[in-house]
C-alpha cells in the first residue's frame, strides 16, 4: 500500500471587499459629469465644446479611479489590492502584517500598502468600543449599583456588533493571512503593476485642457 503526501487544501474563489458607498458616489458624479460636459457640447460654442470633452477626459478616470475601482481580492493563496493607479499582488507568504489605524493597511516586503476600499470610521470605531464597553447603565441601575437590563437581555453584543466594519475587514484578512501563508501556492514577491488605462486618459485631457485655455 502506498502511503499519500498531505496537500494543501484548494484554493477557494476570491472574497471581495469594496466600499458600496463609494461605488455609488461614483456612479453620481459620472451621471453629473456626463449631464454637465454633454450638455456644453451640445449648447456651448467657440471652444466651449472641446474644453467640456477634455475636462470630461481628465476627471472621468479621477473619479473612477478613487470611487468605483478601489477593491480588495483575497482567497487563500494571495492578497491582490486595487488601488486608485496601481494593482499590487501579495502571495500571503511575502505578507508581514495586516493592520488598521488611521487607514487599512498591508505590509510586505518592507513596504506598507493603503488599502483604499477598507475606509477607517473613527466615529464608527469609537461606537463599536462605547458598545463593547457595555455603555452607560441606566440612571436608576447607577443609584442602586448595578446596571439595569430587560428580560432576557444578558448586557452583552454579538462581536460582529461590537467590531467596526474596517476592523472586521482586517481580522478576516489576518486570518486568511495565517491560515495561507505556509501553502505553497502562497509564496513569491510582490508584483505592483500601475494602471495606465486609468492614467494615461487623464494625464491626455489635463494636456488637452491646458492647450485649449491658453489658446482659447
Amino acid at each position: 500500500m502506498s502511503s499519500e503526501q498531505p496537500t494543501d487544501e484548494p484554493a477557494y474563489a476570491d472574497h471581495v471587499y469594496r466600499s458600496p458607498m463609494a461605488t455609488v458616489t461614483g456612479v453620481l458624479m459620472l451621471a453629473l459629469i456626463a449631464w454637465l460636459c454633454g450638455d456644453t457640447v451640445v449648447r456651448g460654442g467657440g471652444n466651449a465644446p472641446w474644453i467640456a470633452l477634455a475636462v470630461a477626459l481628465l476627471l472621468a478616470p479621477l473619479v473612477v479611479a478613487f470611487t468605483i475601482r478601489p477593491a480588495v481580492f483575497a482567497n487563500a493563496d494571495r492578497l491582490r489590492v486595487r488601488n486608485p493607479f496601481r494593482i499590487i499582488e501579495l502571495p500571503w507568504g511575502a505578507v508581514d502584517s495586516v493592520r488598521a489605524t488611521f487607514s487599512a493597511e498591508v505590509l510586505a516586503e518592507g513596504s506598507k500598502y493603503q488599502l483604499w476600499s477598507v475606509p477607517v470610521s473613527l466615529r464608527e470605531r469609537k461606537r463599536a468600543n462605547r458598545a463593547q464597553q457595555g455603555g452607560r447603565p441606566s440612571r436608576l441601575g447607577g443609584l442602586m449599583g448595578r446596571s439595569m437590563t430587560t428580560p432576557g437581555d444578558s448586557g452583552t453584543q454579538p462581536d460582529e456588533v461590537r467590531r467596526a466594519a474596517a476592523d472586521r475587514t482586517v481580522d478576516e484578512l489576518r486570518e486568511m493571512h495565517e491560515r495561507g501563508a505556509s501553502r505553497s501556492g502562497a509564496q513569491g514577491s510582490v508584483k505592483v503593476i500601475w494602471s495606465y488605462e486609468i492614467i494615461a486618459p487623464a494625464v491626455i485631457g489635463a494636456l488637452i485642457l491646458i492647450v485649449l485655455l491658453a489658446t482659447g
